[in-house]
């Protein structure tokens, strides 16, 4: 089985509007790596997320917002023989993406961002109240470099694991 970059532009934004969550990555003044799995929006090349006012990760970016953030789709279970363990892979996609985090705190730009997340889950309008706003902690992340693989794609004579009995 194969892995093969992702190049076009509209399948790397496929796959991270595929996407229900995503991974920042980011690490501590003492190089300690930090791991967040968090909701997000994507729009034109740049990841919104959203947290709260204050934490670790809140202290980590303000020393470091260089950050990594990664999607990918859900996995499928193949194989190219179903005795064969080695002949096993998951078939998905990742997006891997770098760049440094800034806080929004203008209200306006907000709310615009609080959207572009909510247009990720589902295709209804909100109105948001003035302390929701106000006590969110809005992170933009334009993507200054992307890395994008599909994995575990089946090579003739592959099925994919559907039958359990096969065990």
């Amino acid at each position: 089985m194969k892995t093969f970059s992702i190049e076009e532009k509209e399948r790397i934004e496929n796959v991270i509007h595929e996407c229900k969550i995503c991974f920042v990555g980011m690490s501590d003044e003492d190089s300690v790596p930090y791991v967040l799995p968090m909701n997000f929006g994507y729009k034109d090349g740049v990841i919104y997320l959203h947290s709260a006012q204050e934490g670790r990760s809140i202290r980590t970016l303000d020393k470091n917002p260089q950050a990594c953030i990664t999607f990918c789709t859900t996995p499928q279970l193949i194989h190219q023989h179903p005795k064969v363990a080695c002949s096993y892979r998951m078939k998905a996609q990742s997006v891997v993406c770098e760049g440094k985090i800034i806080f929004e705190n203008e209200y306006d730009e907000k709310v615009k961002a609080l959207n572009i997340i909510m247009l990720q889950y589902t295709d209804k309008t909100f109105k948001y109240s003035l302390p929701a706003v106000n006590n969110v902690k809005i992170w933009k992340m334009n993507i200054d470099k992307v890395m994008a693989k599909e994995f575990g794609v089946m090579q003739p004579g592959s099925t994919s694991y559907k039958d359990k009995s096969e065990f």
